[in-house]
């Protein structure tokens, strides 16, 4: 049982990953984060920072445009996958009981997210955990056109990579000691990421909680 606690931790520690599975676990954590509905608890955007980071320090054997490319077309074909998915299969998720690897109100959360940005909630929500899993998958249920989704997953991809990856590479570069601060950069990208999720949450609660009063 331990065993599988420490792979599972290992599993979401980003620079365990990145210091042993380099290049293609990044790709597959990006391909599965964005398309694949058990994909949420993945590390995204402190992942593809750390990536840009580690590549400029050389602790990755790859090029940054190998790394900027390879993780942009995963963001992309994960997105087609789980507008696949959703197109396919998306109602059953509405049935499905809650498991370890899945929660029916993320699927809420995404269905709310969706219904107030439309389309571009696949732009927004490139830079919100668990709503970067589900709203490709909602985009699939709802059936948007497909030529529309093409055009908001390769730009939300193109915003999301570009501005993570290539941030975290020019730091890299310019100031190569920020490697040792590492710890309080991911915290400060988990908090930041969080906010729009927790704010939400809030709102709900306020929301019902007037509701129950009334």
């Amino acid at each position: 049982m331990q065993e599988y606690l420490l792979s599972f931790q290992q599993l979401l520690d980003a620079e365990y990953l990145l210091s042993h599975g380099g290049f293609y676990i990044v790709c597959l954590i990006v391909f599965a984060e964005t398309g694949l509905f058990f994909g949420f608890f993945l590390p995204g955007d402190y992942l593809l920072f750390l990536a840009g980071l580690f590549c400029a320090l050389h602790k990755i054997d790859v090029d940054i445009v190998t790394l900027y490319f390879g993780i942009l077309i995963s963001g992309i074909l994960g997105n087609f996958a789980g507008y696949w998915f959703g197109n396919r299969a998306g109602p059953m998720l509405f049935k499905r009981k809650d498991s370890f690897l899945f929660k029916r109100k993320y699927v809420v959360m995404a269905e709310e997210f969706y219904q107030k940005y439309g389309g571009t909630a696949l732009i927004i929500g490139r830079f919100v955990p668990i709503i970067r899993t589900f709203a490709p998958i909602f985009a699939g249920v709802v059936q948007l056109n497909f030529k529309k989704f093409v055009i908001y997953n390769v730009l939300g991809a193109f915003l999301w990579v570009s501005l993570l990856t290539l941030t975290g590479y020019y730091l890299g570069v310019k100031f190569p000691g920020i490697i040792d601060y590492v710890e309080y950069i991911i915290i400060g990208l988990i908090v930041i990421a969080f906010l729009p999720i927790i704010f939400a949450l809030i709102k709900r609660w306020m929301k019902n909680r007037k509701t129950n009063k009334n």
